[in-house]
């Protein structure tokens, strides 16, 4: 019964006009298998119930001649009114449902997105942290960042050598950071991609720079993680703009539209974890740029 009345709602609520007995009949999971009198009573029970319950149910004509009524419930009327949750209220609701299971399972974030919004310091991390190597194989890297010895692995196909000036975990992952050998610039390498890991026998081979910070090498955001980068132009619709702005990278240049949306152009490393990041948005952010990213996107999706 409840799946049923679940799905009565969600028909109304999308249908946007009156909707007949007959279209909810046959259109509502849980209905078009009753023969009439079943289905008459069993609609009436239901109504019943959503009234009692609060619902504003109502009848109204179904076209401008007024000849048939259909049911229809209006979003502004059934939806809650916005309750002005503070970040720190929000912080505080969101560790309450982590830490709050029924039935074993943790409470939607959509529902928390509905109140606001997940509170920026967490930013829909997990709340445990996920080591993301082997225990053998972090504890090797600890030891030539507290050494300063030099590791040799294998990355994304290619052979590495190291000067591992730090470790830094965030987002649920450990990230190796710092330069090859004969390469200036420290680069963040993702612990559980690597391979093959040696760990030098000379401890001392070679000196980290005073002030340097491994958390500045990181990435902001998955997608920034890689070598060669392109440049992708995003548009997502005012709805949901507050929540892009809040979760794009320091890189990221961004416009806004008159009518509220919001024009974002950034650097993407690693394409895999952008269309993943784009896919919680759903219909509401398109990728303009290039075609190639755009079609990585629909593809994953499964449209043409």
């Amino acid at each position: 019964m409840i799946e049923r009345l679940l799905n009565l709602l969600a028909f109304l609520l999308s249908a946007g006009r009156p909707v007949t007995a007959d279209e909810i009949r046959y259109t509502v999971a849980g209905y078009g298998q009753e023969g009439d009198d079943a289905f008459r009573r069993t609609f009436e029970r239901d109504k019943d119930l959503l009234r009692r319950l609060g619902v504003p149910l109502r009848l109204a004509p179904t076209d401008l001649w007024e000849v048939e009524q259909g049911y229809v419930l209006r979003g502004e009327e059934y939806a809650l009114p916005d309750p002005g949750l503070t970040d720190e209220e929000r912080a505080a609701l969101w560790l309450a449902a982590q830490v709050v299971r029924a039935g074993g399972q943790a409470p939607d974030q959509e529902v928390l997105f509905k109140l606001g919004g997940l509170p920026p310091m967490f930013g829909g991390a997990a709340l445990g942290a996920d080591l993301g190597a082997a225990p053998r194989e972090l504890a090797g890297l600890f030891e030539a960042v507290t050494e300063a010895r030099e590791v040799a692995f294998a990355y994304k196909g290619k052979s590495r050598r190291v000067q591992p000036y730090g470790l830094v975990h965030r987002r649920g992952h450990w990230y190796l950071v710092g330069p090859q050998r004969g390469d200036p610039e420290a680069r963040a390498f993702r612990v559980d991609r690597l391979s093959e890991l040696q760990v030098g026998s000379r401890p001392g081979a070679f000196t980290r720079p005073r002030g340097f910070r491994a958390a500045a090498v990181v990435p902001d955001a998955p997608w920034e993680a890689g070598e060669a980068t392109t440049e992708v132009t995003v548009r997502f619709d005012p709805e949901i703009a507050w929540w892009a702005r809040r979760q794009l990278g320091r890189e990221a240049a961004l416009t806004e539209e008159p009518g509220g949306a919001l024009v974002a152009r950034f650097p993407v490393a690693a394409v895999e974890a952008f269309v993943g990041w784009m896919v919680g948005f759903e219909d509401g952010a398109e990728v303009l740029h290039p075609p190639e990213v755009r079609r990585a996107l629909l593809d994953h999706v499964g449209l043409p």
